[in-house]
């Protein structure tokens, strides 16, 4: 029994009972579970740097309760991460591991407790290098870029159980770590910096498609949705037409869920109102609602058919717009 509890990971975890009922804990994993504390069971944890994923999964869905990562541990994952172990972690784990902490009540600390020891750079550099990039302090009083991914994270769980939503809201600005330092704290384009950078890391990490997709949607149009109320009719329609709004199947309350969590993720932000929701949810309906047959009727054939439709929702949200007054 005890070389079986000595092949775990953590002390917590390394505790059984006997048919007595006397608890049987070799490693100390009580006064760790009392204590709060991560701390792995021997040096064995060095052998396999998956481990370093399942302890920052485990710190995701128990920072709520106040667990930490004792010194010991963060000495050890920091020398495995210096020893090149976490350069071995083949894509498709890194993606399992990271979808689980998505799911977890703190995903933020998934990601703290992996920069901490230093494989965050490793795994994530994408989000590694938001962190100490500034923001002006009267849109973002959390000023530093990574703090505000984690923020918004955090406030897309709080929004949304959908894994998508979550991983769009982390990855939503990247293309901040490209803006010139001369024009710092703005960021000007980040949104399509971001583009790139997206696609490069959902390729590299074999991240589905569908999540691939509302992280690109969001990286490049949440700024648009936070200005939608400024948009003209023109431009919302081909945005929500962008947004595939008017397919039977779409995301676009996924895409308003991760953009309220963008605005609503900052210090003192956390409960703001975000009108933009509703309305976006209702420009969307007043052109999907239009009546198409004046334009099938007309004879048009191919993209002709297209344009005519599309003018008729220009037209609907124009007026949506003045009669809301919006």
């Amino acid at each position: 029994l005890e070389e079986d509890l000595q092949r775990r990971d953590l002390t917590i975890n390394a505790m059984a009972m006997s048919a007595s009922g006397e608890l049987i804990d070799p490693y100390g994993g009580m006064a760790d579970l009392v204590n709060r504390l991560f701390r792995h069971v021997s040096p064995a944890f060095a052998e396999d740097p998956v481990r370093i994923l399942r302890l920052a999964r485990f710190a995701a869905r128990y920072a709520p309760l106040g667990f930490t990562v004792a010194a010991e541990t963060q000495h050890l994952m920091h020398d495995m991460v210096c020893a090149g172990e976490v350069d071995a972690l083949v894509p498709e784990r890194i993606w399992a591991e990271t979808y689980k902490a998505l799911n977890e009540p703190t995903p933020s600390a998934f990601f703290y407790t992996l920069r901490h020891c230093g494989a965050l750079a490793k795994i994530f550099p994408e989000i590694d290098r938001l962190f100490g990039i500034e923001q002006p302090a009267k849109y973002h009083p959390e000023i530093d870029c990574g703090v505000h991914s984690m923020m918004v994270l955090d406030r897309a769980c709080a929004l949304s159980k959908n894994i998508q939503v979550r991983f769009a809201a982390l990855v939503h600005d990247v293309g901040k770590a490209l803006s010139p330092k001369a024009d710092l704290p703005h960021h000007h384009g980040h949104e399509r910096k971001g583009v790139a950078i997206v696609e490069k890391m959902c390729h590299r990490l074999r991240v589905p498609n569908d999540f691939k997709t509302l992280a690109l949607q969001v990286t490049q149009y949440h700024t648009h949705c936070h200005r939608i109320h400024e948009l003209r009719a023109t431009t919302a329609v081909d945005l929500l037409q962008t947004l595939g709004a008017f397919k039977e199947k779409n995301t676009l309350h996924d895409f308003v869920l991760a953009c309220q969590a963008d605005m609503q993720g900052r210090l003192t932000f956390e409960n703001v109102p975000y009108p933009q929701a509703e309305i976006m949810r209702q420009l969307a309906h007043a052109a999907t609602s239009v009546d198409t047959s004046p334009a099938l009727n007309q004879g048009l054939q191919g993209a002709k058919i297209g344009e005519a439709i599309r003018r008729l929702r220009i037209q609907a949200v124009a007026q949506w717009r003045l009669l809301n007054q919006i």
